[in-house]
């Protein structure tokens, strides 16, 4: 097969190919893949350099264990929890995962009107979300946007369930002041 046609297979065709160390099918997935994962590993690390550098070891594990895809499912999904997985690997060796907001500077903030909210962009909530301390972000995306369960963050992140449960709630809370500060500005 030529290397139109290669170009024009679907991820799942291209997974089998890279089985059989098709550089090709490999550099294609990269391709195709490497901007959502960038994507995915800012959402978690933040920094712009050390989300590179984790994509970029997603990719060397992803290759690696090219094996280990089934074919059921999406293989972007499959993909997908490699990338989270290798971003929070990093934020556990940065020690990122402690939690140092305050709760009681936290506690008492109004209520955000949804004509407030109306106003951000979905780039001005990511924003917000970016500027999270590690841990709350971690939490925060594991729960709200990935859809984890609190018993599973939990042993994602080696942490109790309970602690889970507390650390999104404080990370909302982190959210809504960020989100109130952010529409008066």
């Amino acid at each position: 097969m030529g290397i139109e046609n290669v170009k024009d297979l679907g991820l799942e065709e291209l997974a089998k190919r890279s089985l059989h160390n098709d550089p090709v099918a490999q550099r294609l997935i990269y391709e195709r893949l490497a901007g959502k994962m960038l994507a995915v590993c800012k959402r978690y690390v933040g920094n712009g350099e050390a989300a590179k550098d984790v994509m970029h070891d997603g990719f060397i594990v992803l290759f690696e264990k090219m094996g280990s895809y089934a074919g059921s499912g999406s293989f972007e999904g499959w993909a997908r929890k490699i990338f989270v997985n290798m971003a929070l690997m990093h934020l556990r060796k940065s020690d990122a995962l402690r939690y140092s907001e305050p709760v009681d500077s936290l506690r008492g903030l109004p209520a955000l009107q949804s004509s407030e909210l109306d106003k951000l962009s979905s780039h001005d909530l990511l924003t917000c979300i970016a500027l999270m301390p590690a841990g709350f972000r971690a939490v925060f995306n594991l729960y709200a946007i990935e859809g984890y369960t609190h018993e599973e963050i939990g042993n994602m992140l080696r942490i109790n369930e309970s602690t889970s449960r507390s650390q999104y709630v404080r990370a909302r809370e982190w959210l809504q002041k960020k989100l109130q500060n952010y529409i008066t500005e």
